[in-house]
């Protein structure tokens, strides 16, 4: 849990000193597609990992 609020302070503290409304928004947006594509990929993978994929023919 100390670890999650350490990044969530990190970024509230990137995020202070972005003054330009627009690069601020686009950066949240991006942050927030990162996590959705990284929690998909997840998702993906342990879902291979649990079905007893193959991931080598060797």
């Amino acid at each position: 849990m100390k670890t999650l609020l350490l990044f969530k302070e990190i970024y509230n503290e990137a995020f202070k000193s972005i003054q330009n409304y627009i690069v601020k928004h686009y950066f949240k947006a991006f942050t927030i597609f990162t996590i959705v594509m990284f929690a998909i990929v997840l998702y993906a993978f342990l879902y291979r990992l649990s079905t007893g994929f193959v991931f080598s023919n060797i």
